[in-house]
């Protein structure tokens, strides 16, 4: 099996060790991962802002790094989900298409195709679980508490493996961080308002750590923690799964 591995812009920029431990994970499971060198952003920030005919060049050159590969995995749930709804090109159409079905956001990769059932890591820490809006109603990683229907979570089941890992309850588990992209820019102050309300979550109800498998919603949270001068820390989920050692900062 190859995979491209597609690292977001904002996450080679600000959080490397998270695509470090994607890498790294994917390569101890087993799998032949490929990093096109050239790749850049997938255009979601044009495309947020109501710019996405702006988003030719960002999409031919995606056709042409990850056209090749048997699956696209990317530590992101925001930008795999606009690539799978959003990716086209005039030179070749087709190939657009085979991307869009072949690419998954990491923890949906591990469960639906790896169908990983268990993994050799330790995480003995309080984590508070944050499904994000695009991971959850997008990608379907996890069922919405709020409909009636079976409960399920593609990171719990990954989480559930790690050895010490306790996951805190939430009293609002679906809930917006507030990020939502150019939303942040352009709704600034209802942005850091549903930001204060998800971190309060977690903190009252004792998390060390908060984890996401999208770390727009991380960064936009440890900004607000590190205004609160918080202890919590937030931490890429793909770092707990590969292993991360207990001295994270």
């Amino acid at each position: 099996m190859r995979v491209g591995l597609f690292i977001p812009c904002y996450v080679d920029q600000f959080y490397p060790n998270a695509a470090i431990a994607t890498l790294e994970l994917l390569e101890k499971l087993g799998v032949e991962v490929g990093y096109p060198a050239r790749q850049t952003c997938c255009g979601q920030p044009m495309a947020n802002s109501g710019y996405e005919h702006l988003t030719d060049g960002c999409n031919e050159l995606f056709v042409d790094n990850f056209a090749e590969y048997e699956y696209v995995v990317s530590p992101s749930g925001s930008c795999t989900l606009h690539i799978k709804e959003h990716l086209h090109t005039h030179n070749d159409e087709q190939k657009a298409l085979g991307i869009r079905k072949k690419i998954y956001e990491l923890t949906e990769f591990l469960t639906d195709i790896l169908k990983i059932e268990k993994l050799d890591a330790s995480f003995p820490h309080r984590v508070g679980l944050h499904q994000s809006c695009h991971g959850q109603r997008g990608l379907k990683l996890a069922q919405m508490t709020e409909l009636t229907a079976n409960p399920f979570s593609k990171p719990v089941t990954l989480l559930n493996m790690v050895k010490g890992v306790e996951i805190v309850p939430l009293n609002r588990p679906d809930e917006c961080c507030g990020f939502g992209g150019t939303f942040c820019v352009a709704e600034e102050a209802v942005s850091a308002k549903m930001g204060k309300d998800r971190v309060a979550d977690h903190i009252q109800n004792g998390a060390e750590y908060i984890t996401a498998a999208d770390l727009s919603c991380l960064m936009h949270m440890e900004g607000i923690l590190r205004r609160l001068k918080s202890p919590v820390k937030v931490i890429h989920i793909a770092e707990i799964l590969n292993g991360v050692k207990e001295t994270v900062v």
